[in-house]
């Protein structure tokens, strides 16, 4: 079985991650969606919040791709959760060319770590380059409308948290 690795803090999952996730959901048999526990990061939304999130979107294109698709909370070294998982690749998706450089030196050190482990980048579909969590959560706090970067459930979500529902 082909497992596959999508790690990163979907605080809250966008359209653009949705895309990465339904491009590498047909690349392999079960994908993992790595949720970190970045508590650096001060997350709008928690853990089980984000998990549920996540699974709820993940759900239809588990469906419509045959592919199994978990959130799996972490708080290890991203190699370290590839190798719990059983994944054997890391799927990273890339907006812009400034998300290259850090990602190279991701690559870099997760070779050096385990070199059995591949990493495969996905570029963002061009909707949806722009899209980043950070600005989401900034646009909704300032009363802008995001419902053109999430799914509804992630907008009501979002609105909820801000008191603006």
């Amino acid at each position: 079985m082909r497992t596959a690795l999508y790690p990163g803090t979907f605080d809250p999952i966008t359209l653009g991650h949705i895309d990465i996730i339904r491009r590498a959901a047909v690349l392999v048999d079960r994908l993992v969606i790595g949720v970190a526990i970045n508590r650096d990061k001060g997350p709008m939304f928690d853990l089980e919040e984000r998990v549920a999130m996540i699974e709820g979107e993940c759900a239809k294109l588990s469906a419509e791709t045959g592919t199994e698709i978990i959130a799996h909370p972490f708080e290890n070294l991203l190699i370290d959760c590839a190798k719990e998982v059983g994944a054997r690749i890391i799927v990273r998706g890339l907006r812009a060319v400034t998300d290259f450089e850090y990602e190279y030196q991701m690559v870099g050190m997760n070779r050096a770590l385990d070199s059995s482990i591949e990493t495969v980048f996905l570029m963002a579909d061009l909707k949806h380059q722009a899209i980043a969590s950070k600005l989401v959560k900034e646009i909704a706090r300032l009363d802008g409308d995001v419902s053109q970067f999430v799914t509804p459930a992630v907008n009501d979500a979002l609105m909820q948290r801000l008191g603006k529902a």
